[in-house]
């Protein structure tokens, strides 16, 4: 069903592909657009138990897009380091395939909106549980449950032990 990477060696292992998930603040959302065309959107997010979170208004066109079709992929790019005098980028990168719904149970919006809060405003939980109050009703809460996933480094990085360490520039 879903293709298997060709440089096996540059492959992350899952346990490594789901950290960049967990401490990536953002990625970029593909979705089957008007016309067939491919659309994509940057959007912050946040990983939980096999799912990805985001919020969003209720209407638009990445809405418009997964009520037609809920499979979506969402790509992150966890390093991006260009190194000039080798032609060459020391990268991390993860990719999913999912399928996309709309949360309408308003405990799970709630769960959710408190993830993303604990996520981006550690500090502010007092006024993040106000603004979930607050907005509840008109936010938009997209979880997509993961059904492929698959990390990629530059050959450096994947070489090193478990890909965490460092390239020398």
């Amino acid at each position: 069903m879903f293709r298997k990477m060709r440089r096996k060696k540059q492959l992350l292992s899952e346990a490594e592909t789901i950290e960049i998930l967990k401490t990536s603040t953002s990625g970029v959302l593909g979705v089957t657009g008007d016309d067939g065309y491919p659309y994509t959107v940057p959007l912050s997010h946040v990983y939980q138990d096999g799912k990805l979170f985001f919020h969003c208004a209720q209407e638009g066109h990445k809405i418009d897009s997964i009520t037609r079709n809920d499979k979506v992929s969402y790509c992150v790019i966890d390093q991006d380091q260009v190194i000039p005098e080798k032609f060459a980028t020391h990268y991390r990168s993860a990719i999913v395939f999912g399928r996309a719904r709309f949360l309408t149970d308003e405990g799970e919006k709630r769960r959710a909106l408190e993830s993303l809060v604990a996520r981006f405003s550690p500090g502010y939980l007092l006024e993040g549980q106000q603004e979930i109050e607050r907005d509840l009703h008109r936010t938009c809460i997209i979880e997509v449950t993961i059904e492929h996933l698959t990390g990629k480094a530059a050959k450096d990085i994947a070489n090193n032990s478990e890909g965490s360490s460092q390239p020398e520039s």
